[in-house]
């Protein structure tokens, strides 16, 4: 086993919680009524991105409970608040004004440090939206929350093709404040970002899956996201993980946004196999019978007894 990928790589998934609709993880990765759902998940992964600290700030005590419930080396990603990377969202669910004060950076801080002060932030996602173009305006925004947050190892999503039209002058922008430019793979649009898997001092990769039919239409938010990799897909990716990890220049965060039905646990279970970490999780036998393909990616198979099965524990 390669110790720099060891070192140097993590893979978890976006999110922890999807309790509900068709693309709930109980039953498949959880228990039916589990109620320590980022126990459990920090069971199988080291790492996991933050989706909650998007739609609204987080209570410090939140924070400090998630630190004490995640062993010591579990790290997480936070994803930056709406209101910073999509005003209009965060107006049209909110109702409130989208203007960013400085209160509104200083809150979301307050949230999420007694993560960074744990030592268990691997950095924040600044994620804009796939229409967020090249423009002199949007420069300024990312600008603007680069250097509120110059103090944080940040990595960026862009989506937009014009910035991989500009790619100097992006990475030029990005490196200015040490931030990554993440790597996204998802449905490919003229309007996608053209995207090679480069070394970077950060690298963070998201699987958002392939489902270009349901990406733009579709009925519920999940559809989208309703996507399986296959190891073939999954294999050149792991590859330039493994070439990259081995240069021992870059932390490598790898997570996995195709959440239905369990779906990104177990992309995220091949992908650390084909990788070469180390097979440390433990999973239920339902979700093994769910997706054989990880049986060879997991350490311990729990078979929970019947009378436990209908609490909804794992032990």
């Amino acid at each position: 086993m390669n110790e720099d990928v060891e070192q140097h790589v993590r893979v978890g998934t976006s999110g922890w919680s999807y309790p509900k609709g068709e693309g709930t993880w109980n039953g498949i990765f959880y228990p039916s009524k589990a109620k320590n759902e980022l126990e459990l998940y920090s069971k199988a992964f080291n790492t996991v991105e933050v989706n909650s600290t998007f739609y609204r700030l987080i209570d410090p005590r939140t924070a400090r409970a998630w630190v004490k419930i995640t062993p010591q080396e579990f790290e997480f990603a936070i994803k930056v608040w709406q209101k910073f990377t999509h005003p209009e969202m965060f107006e049209k669910a909110t109702g409130a004004e989208p203007e960013v004060t400085q209160q509104d950076y200083d809150d979301f801080r307050r949230g999420i440090n007694p993560i960074a002060e744990e030592g268990k932030l691997a950095c924040l996602l600044v994620q804009f939206s796939e229409w967020f173009a090249r423009t002199p305006q949007h420069q300024e925004v990312l600008s603007t929350i680069l250097t509120q947050f110059k103090d944080y190892p940040v990595a960026v999503e862009l989506r937009h093709v014009s910035w991989s039209e500009y790619t100097d002058d992006t990475k030029a922008l990005l490196a200015s404040s040490g931030a990554g430019w993440a790597f996204t793979d998802m449905p490919e649009f003229k309007s996608t970002i053209k995207q090679e898997l480069e070394p970077q001092e950060l690298m963070y990769l998201r699987f958002h899956g392939r489902n270009r039919e349901k990406w733009r239409k579709h009925e519920t938010a999940e559809e989208r996201y309703d996507y399986l990799y296959s190891e073939e897909e999954l294999g050149p990716f792991a590859k330039r993980v493994r070439e990259i990890a081995a240069t021992g220049r870059a932390k490598i965060l790898i997570y996995f946004n195709n959440h239905v039905r369990g779906q990104a646990p177990a992309n995220a279970l091949m992908m650390a196999r084909q990788i070469g970490m180390p097979a440390t999780a433990t999973v239920s036998e339902e979700f093994v019978k769910a997706f054989p393909a990880i049986k060879d990616a997991v350490k311990t198979i729990e078979v929970v007894e019947e009378a436990k099965r209908k609490q909804g524990v794992l032990c």
